[in-house]
């Protein structure tokens, strides 16, 4: 931008600076969405709780599902966004 420019839309500086702020939060808020370290820490504690007794074969069959689905559909969303950006 030159300087007239930056000198026209001066008012606008709070507005942009908002909208970076904004475009910052939803990247952290997307990178963290879609981060699949949580989904595999939470099948380790199970793990440990199964064989620890506190949780039946069960309940673990039924979570480990459920877990293993989301860490599936986290890791093609994965893929997808680096073959998106090639």
């Amino acid at each position: 931008m030159g300087l007239l420019t930056n000198i026209l839309t001066l008012p606008l500086a709070p507005v942009r600076g908002t909208v970076w702020v904004l475009d910052q939060v939803l990247l952290t808020a997307e990178r963290e969405y879609y981060d699949p370290e949580p989904v595999r820490e939470e099948l380790r504690d199970m793990e440990q709780q199964l064989l620890d007794g506190t949780m039946t074969p069960e309940e673990f069959d039924r979570r480990e599902d459920d877990l293993l689905d989301r860490l599936e559909w986290l890791e093609a969303h994965q893929q997808r966004l680096r073959t998106d950006s090639c």
